[in-house]
C-alpha cells in the first residue's frame, strides 16, 4: 500500500468510480483501492467487473463492491448511489468515467437513436453519477469529483464521423466547469480530464459507417501520433492523475480541464 507521510492517502475514504470493469476505471479503482479507498465499480455485470471485484479484495478484503448499473439509467445509477452509502457509509471521491464511442458517421447519415444513445451515456450518464452523488458529499463536507471528457471536442476535431461522440465530450468540460464554481463553497472540487489515446476496450464500443470515408480529410504523420511515447498512453497512466486529483495534494485545484495525451492534441 502506497504511504504519503506516514499513511495510506485515502484511508477511510470511499470512491464511486463508473466504467470500473476495465481500463481507465479499472486502473483507477485499484490504484484508490491500493492507497486506502474503499470504492463501489459501477459498471454492466459481466466478467471484467467481476474481475475488477476480485483483483481489488484480494489486495484488502471487503474494500471493492461491483454494481450492476447503465448510467444512462438514473434510476440505476440512484440505487447504486444509495447502495454504495449504505455499504460504506458516505462518499468522498468520484470518477464518473464510464463512457461509449458509439457509431462514428456523417452527420446526416447517423440514425437519431445513435446520437440520442452518445450524449444520453456520456452526458447524461455524468450528469446522472453526480447528481446523485452530491447530497452525500454535501454531508461529509467536501471531496472530490474527476470527470473523463476526451481531447476530441476539446482540442482536436479531426475524428472524423465523430461528431456526437465530441459533443457529449464538450459537454462535459462545460458541466465540470459550472459545477465547480457551484459546488466550491460546500468544499467539493470538480475537475475534468482529457485523455488522448490510451490503451482500453472502448472500441469495443465503435461503429463506424461505411459513408466514413466521404468526409474523411487525409492527415499522415510521419513518426505516429504520440510524440512522447512510442504508442497509446497506459490506464495506470491516467490513474496516476485521478489520483492526485482525488487527494489532498490536489485541494486548491478545481474547474480545471487537464489533458493528458502525450502531446497528441497539439500534433493534430
Amino acid at each position: 500500500m502506497t504511504q504519503h507521510n506516514g499513511k495510506s492517502r485515502f484511508e477511510g475514504k470511499v470512491a464511486i468510480i463508473t466504467g470500473a470493469g476495465s481500463g481507465i476505471g479499472k486502473a483507477a479503482a485499484l490504484k484508490l483501492a491500493s492507497e486506502g479507498a474503499y470504492v463501489a465499480l459501477l459498471d454492466l455485470v459481466n466478467d471484467r467487473i467481476s474481475e475488477t471485484e476480485a483483483e481489488i479484495n484480494k489486495i484488502r478484503e471487503g474494500a471493492a463492491r461491483a454494481f450492476d448499473v447503465d448510467i444512462s439509467d438514473p434510476a440505476r445509477v440512484e440505487k447504486a448511489v444509495l447502495e454504495t452509502i449504505e455499504l460504506f457509509g458516505g462518499l468522498d471521491i468520484v470518477f464518473a468515467n464510464a463512457g461509449i464511442n458509439g457509431v462514428s458517421a456523417p452527420i446526416e447519415e447517423i440514425q437519431v437513436e445513435d446520437w440520442q444513445q452518445i450524449i444520453t451515456t456520456n452526458l447524461n450518464g455524468t450528469f446522472f453519477t453526480i447528481k446523485y452523488a452530491l447530497p452525500h458529499m454535501k454531508k461529509r463536507g467536501g471531496g472530490s469529483i474527476i470527470i473523463t471528457s476526451s481531447i476530441n471536442g476539446n482540442q482536436r476535431f479531426s475524428s472524423f464521423g465523430m461528431s456526437a461522440y465530441s459533443t457529449s465530450k464538450a459537454g462535459q468540460v462545460a458541466f465540470a466547469k459550472m459545477a465547480a464554481l457551484e459546488l466550491a463553497k460546500f468544499k467539493i472540487r470538480v475537475n475534468v480530464i482529457c485523455p488522448g489515446a490510451i490503451a482500453t476496450n472502448i472500441d469495443q464500443s465503435t461503429v463506424k459507417t461505411d459513408e466514413l470515408q466521404q468526409i474523411v480529410i487525409p492527415m499522415e504523420f510521419p513518426e505516429g501520433q504520440q510524440p512522447l511515447a512510442d504508442g497509446p498512453g497506459q490506464p495506470e497512466h491516467v490513474a496516476d492523475l485521478v489520483a492526485f486529483l482525488a487527494s489532498a495534494e490536489s485541494r486548491h485545484i478545481t474547474g480545471a480541464e487537464i489533458v493528458i495525451d502525450g502531446a497528441e492534441s497539439l500534433l493534430s
